[in-house]
This record gives C-alpha cells, sequence and structure tokens, in this order.
C-alpha cells in the first residue's frame, strides 16, 4: 500500500485554487492503487505554531534540549513525512515567495541531524528520495512568456527539499487568479493537460 502526505497550505481551505489542484493531484496518484492512503496535515488555518524556543536552543546544541512543544511536533511531522511514498503539497504564493505557513512547516521538518547533516562540504539530507509534487496558485503569473512578476517560490522550495533529500520535485500551476473566472477557467484547463502529460503520457491530452 502506497502512503500520500497532502499538505494544503492555503488560508482558503477546500476553496483555494491551490487546494483543487493539489486535490487533482492526489487523485492522479491515488488512481494507480486504490487502496492508497492519505494522510491530511492542513496548515493554511493557523493551526501550525511556530517553533519555539527549546527547538531553537535544540539546534545551536549537539543534543536535543526538549521533547515538548514543537520539537515534539516537529517529530511527528518529520515522521509524517518520512512515512509518505508521495508527497503533494498545495500552496498560494503570497509575496512572490511561500505563506508564512508553509515557511513554519518547512522549519518543523528541515531539522539539524534529523533530516540534514553538516558536513565539511555542506549540508546533506538523510531522507530518501521520493515523488514531491507541488501545485501552486497565484494571483499574477511568473513563469512563461506572460510572466509579470519574479518567482522566489520555487526555487527556495527546490533548495530547501534538496537539502533534506527530496531531490524529485515536480511543479504544477494555476497562474493569473487574478484575472477574473475566465482567465481562471483557461488556465485550468492548460494545467489538467500538463497533470494528464504527466501522469497519462500515452494518452491523449484534454482539450
Amino acid at each position: 500500500m502506497k502512503t500520500i502526505l497532502h499538505v494544503s497550505c492555503s488560508p482558503r481551505g477546500e476553496a483555494a485554487e491551490s487546494y483543487r489542484l493539489s486535490n487533482r493531484i492526489v487523485a492522479w496518484l491515488s488512481q494507480r492503487d486504490p487502496s492508497t492512503e492519505v494522510t491530511q496535515r492542513v496548515i493554511g488555518n493557523g493551526s501550525l505554531p511556530h517553533v519555539d524556543m527549546n527547538y531553537a536552543i535544540s539546534q545551536a546544541s549537539l543534543h536535543d534540549v526538549s521533547q515538548d512543544g514543537s520539537m515534539a511536533l516537529s517529530e511527528t511531522l518529520v515522521e509524517e513525512l518520512e512515512r509518505a511514498d508521495y508527497v503533494v503539497i498545495g500552496t498560494p504564493m503570497h509575496n512572490l515567495s511561500v505563506p508564512s505557513a508553509l515557511k513554519a512547516w518547512l522549519d518543523h521538518v528541515v531539522r539539524a541531524r534529523r533530516t540534514f547533516t553538516m558536513t565539511a562540504s555542506g549540508k546533506v539530507g538523510t531522507l530518501r528520495d521520493r515523488p514531491v509534487y507541488i501545485a501552486i496558485a497565484s494571483g499574477g503569473r511568473f513563469s512563461g512568456e506572460r510572466a509579470r512578476q519574479p518567482d522566489f517560490l520555487t526555487p527556495y522550495l527546490t533548495t530547501i527539499l534538496a537539502m533534506i533529500g527530496l531531490h524529485n520535485v515536480t511543479f504544477f500551476t494555476v497562474q493569473g487568479t487574478g484575472a477574473g473566472p475566465d482567465a481562471v477557467d483557461a488556465t485550468r484547463i492548460e494545467t489538467e493537460a500538463a497533470l494528464q502529460a504527466h501522469f497519462q503520457p500515452d494518452h491523449p491530452r484534454v482539450s
């Protein structure tokens, strides 16, 4: 049985475009094995606290000084990540980069001596690699010929996930959601075609 960790980062919850897109990715993955188990980690609602003092002190020492508070939560989140065969992250782009909820989750799971080690040549991830799918929704366009804003989100996520050993990262996007419903419908069609091309490359694309 395969397991999927689905991390939802939008404060709009299930109404969010990023949630809709990430749910489509989960559906595509689940089609491969109907017994697939999905772990839902909803963080866009403000339920995930930032790391606390004991966690911060632990990261600066040689030992974990606390198993309480955010250190215990960090361990729970890391274990969820370790168990997953696939990771699906649905996130909006906030101010050209990651929303604070996703940054908080990353601060919990990117942890010295747990998910990466520090060596003379740099930081080395300790997690096994597995497919990571990131569904991004943005009000403006940040890629392609119609891009009108910079993108600090995808380079950051690519780098920080690689730091813990996750290199197999694929992005799907719904861009230009601020341009109105017709533009959203058009970009949804483009994105669905991209999903089908990725998950069923031998089948005709939707039109």
